[in-house]
């Protein structure tokens, strides 16, 4: 996801399973969103590394490509890694990221649907890492309980869930009304309430993530934040991952945003306009992410 690129596509097409969705085509733009992101992954692997000690078995509960799958084998080197995701080209992506840094020799992946594929793990984890994946299941509670239940006595489970809406413009970016990014943020909390009253057995879940952790039985809970922080001038990388995130919100939430701003995010969205986020130079980047975690302890 990872800043799981892939779960945040997802989001704007409405269900977790996705099989609407081309994952091969989209397998390449992915992994590279994911890649820079890498900053602030590397961050909080070092908290990580500092917090499980000598984990034999670590899963990557909805992979994506992934990029943070590898990040996870580099960090705990004593490890097997297992990726699991429910779409096959994207676990493709991720054995071959895993063949050209050095660590499919104890690197896996399974293909299925959280939390049920978990059962095929076939051993308990030391560190379960869970980005963005937990809030595509219906009943939130009773996932991070079966999420629990795979860990191995001392096992670490660490939930990616929450921090703050990346930000990618200035308040006042002289084309519309100031302000449109807050905009933009109130209507897709709206968007994502919905989405996730729609997901199959949906429970509604105040996301005190610490307190539902210890309600699915784990201890020690911990909490920290990690920033991306990308300065203007963008990068092309990170101007594509800005337009790409834009354009998502404009197909998903088009409707509901006032025709200034409509006409605003289009004009963000067009390569050939100077006003757009391909073109301007005060786009940047500054993202703040937050791990959750806790241990079982018996």
């Amino acid at each position: 996801m990872a800043h799981d690129e892939k779960h945040e596509h997802a989001h704007h097409h409405g269900h977790p399973d996705h099989t609407d969705i081309d994952w091969a085509g989209m397998a390449p733009l992915l992994e590279s969103q994911a890649e820079l992101f890498t900053p602030l992954y590397a961050q909080a692997m070092a908290w990580l590394g500092e917090e499980v000690t000598d984990p034999e078995l670590v899963v990557d509960a909805g992979s994506g490509p992934g990029v943070v799958s590898c990040l996870l084998a580099e960090t705990f080197p004593g490890a097997r890694v297992v990726a699991v995701d429910g779409a096959a080209p994207l676990l493709e992506r991720a054995r071959a990221r895993a063949e050209r840094l050095g660590v499919a020799g104890r690197f896996d992946t399974l293909a299925g649907e959280l939390p049920g594929v978990l059962d095929d793990l076939g051993r308990p984890a030391g560190l379960l890492w869970a980005s963005r994946s937990l809030h595509h299941l219906g009943d939130q509670r009773a996932a991070l309980a079966a999420f629990a239940e795979r860990l191995a006595p001392g096992g670490t489970l660490a939930l990616l869930e929450g921090g703050l809406p990346a930000r990618f413009l200035p308040r006042d970016i002289g084309i519309g009304r100031p302000g449109l990014q807050a905009r933009l943020d109130a209507v897709e909390e709206e968007w994502f309430a919905r989405m996730r009253a729609s997901l199959p057995g949906s429970v509604a879940e105040t996301e005190d993530w610490p307190a539902l952790l210890t309600a699915a039985g784990l201890k020690h809970t911990g909490t920290r934040s990690f920033l991306l922080d990308l300065p203007a001038p963008a990068s092309e990388q990170a101007r594509a991952y800005v337009a790409a995130s834009l354009s998502r919100l404009r197909d998903a939430c088009g409707d509901d945003l006032d025709p200034t701003d409509r006409a605003t995010l289009d004009r963000l969205l067009d390569p050939d306009d100077e006003a757009s986020v391909h073109r301007r130079p005060d786009v940047f980047l500054l993202a703040a992410h937050t791990v959750h975690t806790g241990v079982r302890v018996a």
